[in-house]
């Protein structure tokens, strides 16, 4: 385990300032399934994260420049995740950490991530041993979070990277994909027995699953119980990119739920990020839908305005978009220069800090921006696919395990950070 440093050795004037940063926040319930959560909605800032634990390290190393960055950061909410440990642990540090949060009238956002063989065994392995061993878990977590005021973002990557994902050996009788889907169920009640818990299941991101595909396996986990779903979760697609994608599930939710007669548990045809019926698609440029060139995407924005039309607004489902790493969008390594898959999700170079944290994001569906992936923390040790490697070759190092603080990550996120970041003062 990281050694931490003792809140009373984090300078007086930072734990000052990040204690009191936000202002009351008010969660009411919505029409249908889910905890609204409120446009007004101030987020918890955790007093001694990683950058404020950084500030104090780079004062002892004489390094103002990096510990005036760092304490830039630590101004501003991040979730926190929750995914490990005993039940009793679990609920024990969440009833600590909603109640420190409603000391100071904010709102703590959570990241319940510990179903069993997440990340299909890769560099964010690990989760419950079983499916009873997960739901105990989560009633714990439920229970601590008890009345407190929270957002929940469940389980990232857990729908778009289902068992039977992971390889053709992994889940041959569907029995591990079919629990995935009950342990998800079973989440999502437990939380929202909750008066003032807000929940969204997490749906992957823009060039992941598609809209259709994406759509029914939200249907299939309950998602309608929920106030919505997350999207980008540690990852790097630009926000406009999230909002378009998001609206699109949204809209088929809709249709496959709530839409025409016929096309009730038809998510499947929906257009998408990947194609459109209603291109001319006939391999002239432009003429199709490409999900890495936003300029087509309007294929799929006429086929839902010509067969979806107008859903009543309160109907739709909302979201919430990670902004934490995408202020520079995806990377792009140069054509040619890997073989193989190049990781772009994975530690990528020249990145920065997207739009801030906030509950009022100007877009309709949009309950907000948050930063969910912890900024400087390692996505995992990459090698680009380069056979033998060991190292990362776009930063000459192994790269820290994943979740593992990487100051020097955490210095370029700022340093590149669209807008350019600046102290929290509200």
């Amino acid at each position: 385990m990281r050694p931490r440093i003792p809140r009373s050795l984090i300078p007086v004037g930072i734990a000052a300032l990040l204690a009191g940063l936000a202002v009351p926040a008010q969660a009411e319930d919505a029409e249908g399934g889910g905890h609204r959560l409120a446009a007004g909605t101030r987020f918890y800032v955790e007093p001694d994260g990683d950058a404020a634990q950084q500030v104090l390290r780079d004062l002892t190393a004489h390094d103002p420049a990096s510990a005036l960055a760092m304490a830039k950061l630590a101004t501003w909410p991040q979730a926190h995740w929750f995914s490990d440990g005993t039940p009793a642990q679990v609920e024990e540090q969440t009833r600590t950490l909603v109640r420190r949060a409603a000391r100071t009238g904010t709102v703590p956002v959570l990241v319940a991530y510990n179903i069993p063989g997440r990340d299909c065994s890769q560099y964010s392995s690990g989760g419950a041993q079983s499916d009873a061993d997960y739901q105990a878990w989560i009633a714990a977590l439920a229970r601590g979070v008890g009345r407190s005021k929270a957002v929940i973002v469940l389980e990232p990557d857990a729908l778009a990277n289902l068992p039977r994902d992971c390889s053709p050996t992994t889940d041959p009788t569907g029995a591990l994909t079919a629990g995935r889907m009950a342990d998800l169920r079973y989440a999502i009640d437990a939380l929202e027995k909750q008066p003032n818990t807000t929940v969204y299941l997490d749906a992957g991101n823009s060039h992941w699953q598609s809209v259709g595909a994406m759509t029914q396996r939200l249907i299939d986990a309950g998602a309608e119980r929920t106030q919505g779903f997350s999207l980008n979760v540690s990852n790097f697609f630009a926000t406009d990119l999230s909002d378009h994608y998001g609206t699109w599930v949204s809209n088929c939710l809709w249709y496959a739920t709530k839409g025409p007669e016929s096309a009730r548990g038809h998510a499947d045809w929906c257009a998408g990020q990947y194609y459109s019926p209603a291109a001319p698609n006939d391999g002239k440029p432009g003429d199709s839908v490409d999900a890495d060139d936003p300029t087509t995407w309007h294929w799929t924005d006429q086929w839902f305005q010509q067969t979806v039309g107008t859903p009543p607004a309160n109907e739709l489902t909302h979201f919430v978009v990670d902004t934490s790493r995408n202020g520079k969008g995806a990377w792009k390594p140069p054509a040619g220069k890997y073989t193989g898959d190049p990781q772009i999700w994975c530690n990528p170079p020249g990145r920065g800090i997207g739009d801030r944290p906030t509950a009022d994001t100007g877009t309709p569906l949009v309950d907000a921006y948050l930063w969910i992936k912890t900024v400087g923390q390692s996505d995992g040790q990459c090698t680009r696919s380069v056979p033998g490697a060991t190292a990362d070759p776009e930063y000459g190092t192994v790269d820290p395990p994943a979740g593992t603080w990487w100051p020097d990550q955490a210095r370029t996120l700022v340093r590149n950070a669209s807008p350019v970041l600046t102290f929290n003062w509200r």
